[in-house]
């Protein structure tokens, strides 16, 4: 995206939602909340994080996260925290997934 000849990077964002065998899907969580916590504090790319359990579905969690950049996700993904997140949750069973990343061409308030 070009904003008065400057080059700007698009913001992305990452939705949508992971499915855990229900004995794991609170593991998980309380390992989202710490990942998220540890984002949000040393990554100044991430805008937003949220990873929450689905109302209706045990098994279901909720996936939000917006970046600044499409390069900001890529660093995220080499962080310390992201790997020790990997290492924590590997034992954990994951039964379905889809997550998408959109890039942001603009946005406005919705009010």
């Amino acid at each position: 995206m070009t904003v008065e000849g400057t080059t700007v990077a698009e913001e992305i964002i990452v939705a949508g939602w992971m499915d855990y065998e229900p004995a794991d899907r609170d593991t998980m969580l309380r390992h989202l909340v710490e990942v998220g916590k540890l984002t949000r504090e040393n990554e100044p790319g991430c805008l937003d994080y949220a990873m929450t359990a689905d109302p209706v579905d045990e098994r279901r969690i909720r996936v939000y996260e917006r970046w600044v950049s499409q390069q900001a996700l890529d660093e995220h993904f080499t962080t310390a925290h992201i790997k020790d997140f990997r290492a924590a949750t590997s034992g954990l069973t994951r039964v379905g997934v889809s997550v998408e990343v959109f890039s942001v061409a603009a946005a406005r308030s919705l009010r």
